[in-house]
């Protein structure tokens, strides 16, 4: 088995297999064979579901590190509601259905 193997086949794989023994199509001889290839199937499927959570729990986990590092260095920047706010003329942007800035 290469790892070249995708999963995708190796689930149709796993299926064929499946499919020849419950069709008792399967020679006694050739059967160790077939058990040998399917376990060899599961465990390279289960290999690759390993590789793609670590993936994913990498992917999260360089978010969750992104929001903080944004989170700490919004900290040192003034907040909008402590920012000066711009002069307007009277009335501008006032229940006019214009927008306040």
């Amino acid at each position: 088995m290469t790892n070249d193997t995708t999963y995708r086949q190796a689930i149709e794989e796993l299926e064929t297999i499946l499919r020849a023994l419950e069709t008792d199509t399967v020679d006694v001889d050739d059967l160790t064979a077939r058990v040998q290839r399917s376990a060899d199937l599961i465990r390279l499927c289960k290999q690759k579901l390993r590789n793609a959570e670590s993936a994913i729990e990498q992917v999260f986990e360089n978010l969750e590190d992104e929001d903080e590092q944004e989170s700490e260095g919004g900290a040192d920047a003034p907040h909008a509601a402590t920012a000066e706010a711009p002069t307007r003329p009277p009335g501008k942007g006032r229940n006019t259905g214009q927008l306040p800035f």
